[in-house]
């Protein structure tokens, strides 16, 4: 059974940066699609930026620009750096990847972004 574990939240202020790593248990990213979605309180789930096996990356409107998702398949980990933080992206951040067509989920981080 193959097991995501996000870290990296925090509380941080308006304008500041943060980075989230998905550590995963097995060398799956380089042949998955790893997502990176975030929820927040009385919110739906939404779809944050994502990494093919190729290394094709998509973004969501609200982050283009403002997050970069990444992988190092030597540390079978993906990362996700969040700058210019805003209010707004206070959530939980959830990493996802779909390999040999199973989708599996991290517990989540928590990002705050509060002055």
């Amino acid at each position: 059974q193959v097991q995501l574990v996000e870290s990296g939240g925090g509380l941080v202020q308006p304008g500041g940066s943060l980075r989230l790593s998905c550590a995963a248990s097995e060398i799956i990213f380089s042949n998955s699609v790893t997502t990176w979605y975030r929820q927040a309180p009385g919110k739906q789930r939404e779809l944050v930026a994502l990494i093919n096996s190729e290394g094709t990356t998509h973004y969501a409107d609200s982050v283009k620009g403002r997050f970069t998702i990444s992988r190092d398949n030597a540390k079978n980990t993906v990362y996700l750096q969040l700058s210019s933080l805003k209010p707004e992206d206070t959530a939980v951040y959830l990493c996802n990847a779909i390999w040999a067509w199973q989708p599996y989920w991290g517990q989540g981080t928590q990002v705050t972004v509060s002055s």
